[in-house]
């Protein structure tokens, strides 16, 4: 398997280098550009897999060189704080913001969970689904656990179709909302952790203790 590609766009030399340190221990290949336009020069002729996107930089400033990046996902770290300034960057492109500073295992984290294969999709998943001991219809929208059906709302049958068809994968929660939409359009940001609450409450009462993990800041996935 080819090592990922990773361009960091940032001009503090110290913090590049530690988190260039780590990103190495966990196989990744690490470009560096120091500037925005020195970042733009590189991107002409090379595509990484991710790019870091630090905002303050040199010459062109983060904001100015993202509009210009397509189809590589942009991890934006920055010291910047302002829930406006991140609201302005995910929607511009980026697909994750990280405020300086951070924990290393978080950006690490963060990074797994933007270079792994897209999520199934939901069209081309069988209609049983099966994991741990659970199964569930998508098509007639029943939950069994040891011959006994688990009464689930609209919305956490969405929730839990999602994770089942992608066991194991953490999916952020940005990205959780969005697939599940057509099926429950009234679920949002706000009300998404009252909901896996409930879910987990019920799978917990027929056995499955435990079986959704939070991951901290990121999202959910099936243990």
């Amino acid at each position: 398997m080819s090592r990922k590609k990773i361009l960091m766009i940032d001009d503090d030399i110290y913090i590049g280098n530690l988190v260039e340190e780590a990103l190495g221990r966990e196989g990744y290949q690490v470009s560096r550009a120091y500037s925005g336009t020195e970042a733009l020069l590189f991107l002409s002729g090379n595509r990484p897999d991710l790019i870091l996107l630090d905002l303050m930089l040199p010459g062109l400033s983060g904001e100015e060189v993202l509009p210009q990046i397509r189809e590589i996902p942009v991890i934006v770290v920055s010291a910047k704080v302002d829930v406006d300034d991140k609201v302005k960057l995910l929607l511009g492109g980026a697909v994750d913001y990280l405020t300086k500073p951070f924990q290393m295992k978080e950006l690490l984290a963060r990074i797994s969970v933007h270079l792994r294969e897209p999520l199934s999709e939901m069209a081309d998943a069988p209609h049983r689904l099966e994991y741990g001991g659970l199964l569930l219809d998508t098509e007639t929208h029943c939950a069994m656990s040891g011959g006994c059906e688990v009464k689930l709302t609209r919305t956490e049958f969405a929730i839990l179709k999602l994770l089942m068809q992608n066991p194991g994968q953490v999916i952020p929660k940005s990205r959780l909302l969005d697939r599940i939409s057509e099926d429950t359009p009234d679920c949002t940001e706000s009300s998404l952790k009252m909901h896996v609450s409930n879910l987990r409450k019920k799978l917990s009462q027929v056995g499955h203790k435990d079986f959704i993990e939070a991951v901290w800041g990121i999202g959910f996935r099936l243990r």
